[in-house]
């Protein structure tokens, strides 16, 4: 039975090849596919329907040279990778608004797709895009992905508006319109191409009867050219949806609007305290304690990105679940231990796969966040013995985080020995 199995295919994934292949930044190896994503993307064949219907994990990851046994936590980190590379330039799906490269309007910290994105092997990374969509919606497990909220009323099955160009593009209604109002005096002295810029700044020629735009052709002109951007993005959401549909109905989606898919499948980017605390337990200390109370009202304190941070350091994710039903009995754990002597020389020690954060007893709210806020900062990933001695740019690597169990070597580290968490 499906929900008898613990997990899907174990899929081999080389993030140290990823960090060699993008040197200076751009596509980690080409079209991205050296990227985590772009590794997981080339095994899409080996998930059977009945693993993609699995309730949490639909594959087990195992990272090459490092020593991570994934029960949870190597898989939460994954997506969590391939979140950042869709949005760092890792791969060539996602591109920033035109609001974003003019640093004027609304959506400018978001993302589109790129309309360039139509070759074959980009076709079927858009699909397996929108299979981990699918996924999210289905397990209740969020992505961090920040597009903008035209990609999300595609996906939800609706027409673009003009108005939804302007939410990503503020200059390009008003500059369509000007040319259809402009006096003719002023537009004969213009020499301006038939050709309308895409949304990632690309010149695209509308027609190949007219050469440049005149006072006879400029109707025709701002009517190719707003259906051109009403619709450039049609063949990338239409593979995306296409992924979808190997794990949710899609026919369904169209019950939604765009916000609403949005939040389906990446939650809310405002991480609630509250909901939080509400699947919080507690180990060697008591839930009123001082200790504790010092813990939550730092927590309260952090910005937005820090509690996404610490999401990330505890559980290899970056959003809250929606709703408590969606952490699928999973609570939050935090145990504070004796053991470290003494503990203000120590940092916080956490456990991915079972969403568990060790804490020393810290003498005051001070301390504690000032250990939780290095933690966090400095510990992104899960540790991993062997990839924490490779030396890719010249500097060690280190981490607090852990992804097995209480034997796992760099579950703690103390301020002085960071650098090797042995």
């Amino acid at each position: 039975m499906v929900r008898d199995r613990q997990h899907g295919p174990v899929i081999e994934l080389n993030r140290i090849q990823v960090k060699r292949s993008r040197g200076k930044g751009g596509l980690a190896g080409p079209d991205g596919m050296k990227s985590v994503f772009g590794q997981l993307c080339s095994k899409m064949s080996v998930f059977s329907t009945e693993s993609l219907f699995l309730p949490h994990r639909v594959w087990k990851v195992k990272f090459i040279g490092e020593s991570v046994d994934d029960c949870g936590g190597g898989y939460s980190e994954s997506i969590a990778e391939m979140c950042d590379e869709l949005q760092n330039g890792s791969t060539p799906l996602l591109i920033p608004t035109p609001n974003a490269r003019e640093e004027s309007g609304t959506n400018q910290d978001c993302f589109l797709l790129n309309p360039q994105g139509k070759s074959p092997a980009h076709i079927n990374m858009f699909r397996f895009l929108g299979m981990l969509m699918g996924i999210a919606v289905r397990t209740g497990s969020p992505l961090s992905l920040n597009l903008a909220e035209p990609v999300w009323k595609q996906l939800a099955g609706m027409q673009l508006t003009p108005v939804d160009l302007t939410e990503v593009d503020k200059d390009y209604i008003p500059g369509l319109l000007c040319m259809r109002d402009m006096d003719s005096r002023a537009f004969e002295a213009m020499d301006m191409p038939f050709g309308t810029p895409s949304s990632s700044g690309r010149e695209v020629q509308l027609s190949t009867k007219y050469q440049y735009v005149n006072i006879e052709n400029r109707q025709e002109y701002v009517r190719l050219a707003l259906n051109y951007r009403l619709h450039e993005f049609d063949t990338q959401s239409a593979a995306v949806r296409e992924g979808m549909a190997r794990v949710v109905p899609v026919p369904l989606l169209s019950l939604f609007t765009g916000y609403e898919l949005e939040t389906m499948v990446c939650g809310s980017p405002d991480i609630s305290i509250a909901l939080l605390k509400s699947v919080a337990t507690y180990k060697g200390v008591e839930a009123s304690s001082q200790l504790v109370l010092s813990f939550w009202q730092v927590m309260e304190e952090f910005s937005t990105n820090e509690r996404s941070l610490f999401l990330r350091f505890v559980w290899g994710r970056t959003r809250l679940p929606r709703t408590i039903a969606d952490f699928r009995g999973r609570d939050f754990v935090l145990q504070v231990l004796d053991k470290y002597n003494p503990p203000d020389h120590f940092l916080p020690e956490s456990y991915t796969c079972f969403f568990l954060l060790k804490m020393p007893r810290y003498s005051c709210k001070q301390v504690l966040r000032e250990k939780l806020k290095y933690a966090i900062h400095f510990c992104k990933s899960i540790d991993t013995d062997d990839y924490a001695r490779i030396a890719l740019t010249g500097d060690a690597m280190a981490d607090s985080s852990s992804d097995s169990g209480e034997s796992d070597a760099g579950s703690i580290a103390s301020d002085d020995l960071l650098a090797d968490s042995d």
